[in-house]
């Protein structure tokens, strides 16, 4: 029995060139490089030393640096006002609700417009940096200095760069006291907060204390001097006191609504308080709201001129207890305000460096020695990638439709 043979087509058996796998190994890359080292040493080499000599002509520049430590922590009043005695306890404005300020606050507010215009101003940075733009002139000032606040230790660095030692140590101590300046006119902190508030509030009682003695004075003038028996001017007295009291409680929770949430623990420790003073006062018959009324005098005894110098004298004894609690408020919040402030302390000056910052001739001569070795690898590895798929009919004939051929 005969076997046919059948033969196949010499396409079926013969790898067309379409057919040919394009594979690249490890070791034709190595080989590729290999015939071009002579020309990427030569490139490294020049790029490298074209990189020493900008970094020869280039001026040196210095950099200066300061550090300052921010507040940590707003302080707390209570305890200065528990030493200045007597009303103390009655004036304490909440000190647990202090707002403790963050570097990022800082380093914004001294990147300000402001103080940025006041170290333009001062150091004459317009002639400096010759920009005809005002904003140029602040961006030229922002691309010389560095704010780092990202340490550990809580403290902000001001970091100055520039040709002379001392001009770099003065403009970054001139940060500083731009800022200082700026932050005279600010109030940042709860202590801040309460002095501007009961300052207000002490020069609106001062008004009324001497409106209502001049108005005593009158009386007395009118009617001759009135002795009020014993009865009657222990139960004034207490309920001016509980008036001035009530007056001052508000003022605090007025005081605290500003910087407090309305769950903070002592803004309603503070209206609990105010809410047993009037009841106290109540029961005196001064009224629901702490308001002027007369207390529970046996008034039969007491002739219409009486009423009307109890009336007056209870008056001035209520605006000088209350300017009194107010007084010892505003002392003692215009103390927590200096502690708060010296507002930033220096912990180091800036002092001319002695020695430069850049430029870096290493770092310049590594940075071209890399560039001219690694720019013209990509090229050879390029060219020798585009040799490599003109092997292939169809890469060529796209190829060359990349390249504009028709």
């Amino acid at each position: 029995m005969s076997k046919t043979v059948q033969h196949l087509p010499a396409s079926a058996v013969e790898p067309t060139s379409d057919s040919i796998p394009l594979e690249v190994s490890v070791l034709d890359i190595l080989i590729l490089l290999r015939r071009r080292m002579r020309m990427l040493l030569i490139s490294a080499v020049t790029c490298g030393a074209l990189g020493f000599v900008i970094a020869s002509l280039e001026p040196k520049v210095y950099t200066a640096t300061t550090s300052i430590l921010p507040p940590q922590q707003a302080s707390s009043s209570s305890s200065l006002l528990a030493q200045l005695g007597g009303l103390g306890s009655l004036a304490g404005l909440g000190g647990g609700a202090g707002i403790k300020s963050t570097t990022d606050l800082y380093i914004g507010l001294m990147k300000s417009v402001t103080v940025e215009d006041g170290m333009i101003r001062h150091f004459h940075l317009d002639d400096e940096f010759k920009e005809k733009y005002h904003s140029l002139v602040r961006r030229d000032l922002e691309n010389i200095t560095k704010f780092d606040g990202t340490g550990k230790d809580g403290l902000i660095r001001i970091s100055v760069t520039e040709k002379s030692p001392q001009r770099a140590a003065e403009l970054a101590n001139g940060w500083i006291q731009e800022y200082q300046r700026l932050s005279s006119s600010l109030a940042l902190g709860e202590a801040s907060q309460r002095r501007l508030f009961l300052e207000q509030q002490l020069a609106q009682v001062k008004t009324n204390l001497t409106t209502s003695e001049e108005e005593l004075k009158r009386i007395q003038q009118t009617s001759g001097l009135i002795q009020l028996d014993s009865q009657a001017r222990a139960l004034i007295e207490t309920t001016a006191g509980l008036r001035a009291q009530i007056a001052a409680k508000e003022v605090q929770i007025q005081s605290m609504q500003t910087y407090s949430g309305t769950g903070n623990v002592d803004l309603i420790s503070a209206q609990q308080e105010l809410s047993s003073l009037r009841a106290q006062l109540t029961k005196l018959g001064g009224g629901q709201s702490g308001n002027i009324g007369d207390p529970i005098v046996p008034q039969g005894k007491l002739p219409q001129l009486g009423l009307d110098y109890g009336r007056k004298t209870r008056e001035v004894r209520y605006n000088e207890t209350l300017y009194e609690i107010l007084a010892r408020q505003f002392e003692a919040a215009k103390l927590d305000e200096a502690r708060e402030g010296a507002v930033i302390q220096v912990v180091d000056r800036a002092l001319p460096p002695d020695y430069k910052s850049g430029p870096s001739r290493l770092k310049l001569l590594l940075a071209g020695f890399f560039i001219g070795l690694f720019v013209p690898m990509a090229w050879v590895l390029w060219g020798g990638m585009i040799r490599f798929l003109r092997r292939s009919p169809d890469w060529a004939v796209k190829l060359d439709a990349l390249g504009g051929k028709s």
